[in-house]
C-alpha cells in the first residue's frame, strides 16, 4: 500500500484536478507532500521498533495509514486531500522500516536473502503496478470521482491485515546491546536529522512550483544542518545511544550499498515519471493504456526480484552489478525505441527493452537491500533500514527533479516535443543508474572475494 501510493496517483492527477478543481501547486504537494512527510520519518520510525517493538509501531502505521486513505478519498478541496497525503507519508513512514526490521530479526543467511527477495519483489511490483492499477480504477468509476478510489482501495486491505498483524508478527523487541536504555531515543538528533532531511527535500519536490535558482541555497543549509547532527551523533555516541550508528558507515557493505541504492532510485523512479507524461500528455494514452505500457518492467522485475533474493548469498555484489548492466541497456534500448516508433505503437515498441530493464532491477534492489543490511546487528535493523529507506527517498525526489527539468525542457514548451524530452530524461535516467554501476563495480573489484554470508544461526522468530 505505501509504495504503490508512491506511484498511483502520478495516473490520478487529472482526474483530481477535474474532480476538485486542485490547482497546480495543489498538485505537486499531493505527490511530493506524500514523500516528503514519508522521508522524514523513516529514520526515528525505525528506531522506535527497535526499542518499543515492531509489531506494535507496524500495526501504528497501519493503522493510521489506513484512517488517511479515507480522509483523503473523502477529501472536499485540496488543502483537505495534501493534509491527508501528508498524514499517509507520516503513516507510510512508521510502516516500512519495520519489514527489513522484522526480516532481519526473523532470518539468517540464504533465508534472510529470500526474503528480501520478496521484499524486493512488492517493492519493484508495487512501484510499477500503480499507474495501472489507478487507470483500472478511474475507468471504472469515472474521471470526476474515479481519483477516490485510489485513496480507498486501501480500506479493506488495512482492515483485513491488522488483525493479520497481531496475530503473525513477532511483538516481542529485541534484546538491547550494550544495555542503553529502552526509553532513550534521542529527540535532538531527531529533529537534526528531520530538519536536515526536510531542507535537502525541498527544493528537489518543488523544483517545478519554485522558480529561479534561489531555492538551491537550501541545499548547502541541509548540509550544514546534517553535519550539526553527524558531530552530535558522534558526542552522543561516547556516552549514550545515538539515533543512527554512524559506526554502520565504516562497514563497507553498509555504505556502499546505501550509496549504490541513492543513485540507483534516483534513475529508477524518475523512469515511471517521464513515461507516464509521455504517454498521457504526448501520444494521448488513457491511464489504463499508460499503465499498460509500463506492466512489462512491473513483470519483470517481481519475477527477477524472488530469484535474485535466492542467490545472492551465492554470488554477493556481482549480481547487482550484472543487473545494474541490464538496467542501463534496457533503458538505452527504450530510447532506441520510441527514437524508432513514436507514433501510437510506441507502447509496444518498448515493451522488450522494458521487460529487460525491469529483470535488471529485481536484481539490483532486492539483493543489494541483503547485502547493505548483511553486517548489521539485528538491534539496530529497523535505524539501519530508515537511513537506507531514507537514502532511496532522498535519491528518488533529486531523480525526479533532475529528469523532470531536462524532460520540461524539450516538452514544456509552447511547441512540445514530447519524444525528445522522453529521449533526454531517459537518458538522464540511464547515466544515474550508471553511476549506481560504477558503485557496484568498484566493491567488485576492490571488495573481498567471498560474497557477505550472515550468520546461519536459526533464531527464535516468535
Amino acid at each position: 500500500m505505501t509504495l504503490l501510493d508512491v506511484s498511483i496517483v502520478n495516473v490520478a492527477l487529472p482526474s483530481i484536478r477535474t474532480g476538485i478543481g486542485a490547482s497546480q501547486s495543489g498538485l505537486q504537494w499531493v505527490l511530493s507532500g506524500y514523500a516528503l512527510a514519508f522521508g522524514l520519518m523513516l529514520v526515528p520510525a525505525g528506531r522506535l521498533g527497535d526499542v518499543r517493538g515492531r509489531r506494535l509501531m507496524f500495526m501504528v502505521g497501519l493503522s493510521l495509514f489506513t484512517v488517511a486513505s479515507a480522509l483523503a478519498g473523502a477529501a472536499q478541496n485540496e488543502t483537505w486531500l495534501v493534509a491527508a497525503r501528508l498524514l499517509q507519508g507520516v503513516a507510510g513512514g512508521v510502516l516500512v522500516p519495520q519489514v527489513s526490521g522484522f526480516i532481519q530479526q526473523m532470518f539468517r543467511g540464504a533465508e534472510r536473502g529470500r526474503a528480501f527477495g520478496l521484499l524486493g519483489a512488492t517493492i519493484g511490483v508495487s512501484t510499477a503496478v500503480g499507474p495501472l492499477l489507478g487507470g483500472v480504477l478511474i475507468q471504472l468509476f469515472g474521471t470526476h470521482e474515479g481519483w477516490r478510489w485510489v485513496f480507498y482501495v486501501n480500506l479493506p486491505i488495512g482492515l483485513a491485515l491488522l488483525p493479520l498483524a497481531y496475530r503473525l508478527l513477532p511483538g516481542r523487541p529485541e534484546p538491547r546491546s550494550g544495555g542503553a536504555a529502552r526509553g532513550d531515543l534521542d529527540p535532538f538528533g531527531v529533529l537534526l536529522l528531520g530538519a536536515g532531511t526536510a531542507i535537502l527535500l525541498l527544493p528537489f519536490v518543488q523544483e517545478e512550483q519554485w522558480r529561479g535558482p534561489a531555492k538551491w541555497l537550501l541545499v548547502p543549509l541541509a548540509l550544514l544542518v546534517l553535519g550539526a547532527f553527524v558531530g552530535w551523533e558522534r558526542r552522543r555516541g561516547r556516552s549514550r545511544e545515538p539515533l543512527v550508528d554512524l559506526a554502520l558507515f565504516r562497514r563497507r557493505s553498509y555504505g556502499l550499498g546505501a550509496l549504490l541504492s541513492l543513485l540507483y532510485f534516483a534513475g529508477f523512479t524518475s523512469i515511471f515519471f517521464v513515461l507516464t507524461l509521455f504517454l498521457q500528455s504526448g501520444m494521448h494514452y488513457s491511464a489504463l493504456e499508460a499503465g499498460l505500457s509500463i506492466m512489462p518492467f512491473a513483470l519483470g522485475s517481481g519475477a527477477a526480484a524472488a530469484i535474485g533474493g535466492r542467490v545472492v548469498t551465492r554470488i554477493g555484489r556481482p549480481l547487482v552489478a550484472a543487473g545494474l548492466g541490464m538496467v542501463v541497456i534496457g533503458l538505452l534500448g527504450t530510447a532506441l525505441a520510441v527514437q524508432l516508433d513514436d507514433n501510437r505503437s510506441v507502447g509496444l515498441a518498448t515493451a522488450l527493452p522494458l521487460l529487460f530493464a525491469g529483470v535488471g532491477s529485481g536484481l539490483t534492489i532486492a539483493p543489494n537491500q541483503t547485502l547493505t543490511l548483511s553486517e548489521v546487528p539485528v538491534d539496530r535493523a529497523g535505524s539501519a533500514g530508515g537511513v537506507l529507506q531514507t537514502a532511496q527517498r532522498i535519491g528518488s525526489a533529486i531523480g525526479i527533479a533532475a529528469v523532470g527539468s531536462v524532460f520540461f525542457s524539450k516538452a514544456g514548451r509552447p511547441h512540445p516535443d514530447w519524444s525528445a524530452g522522453f529521449k533526454i530524461g531517459v537518458l538522464t535516467s540511464t547515466g544515474l543508474a550508471a553511476l549506481a554501476l560504477v558503485v557496484a563495480l568498484v566493491d567488485v573489484f576492490t571488495g573481498p572475494p567471498n560474497a557477505p554470508q550472515a550468520a546461519e544461526r536459526k533464531p527464535d522468530a516468535r
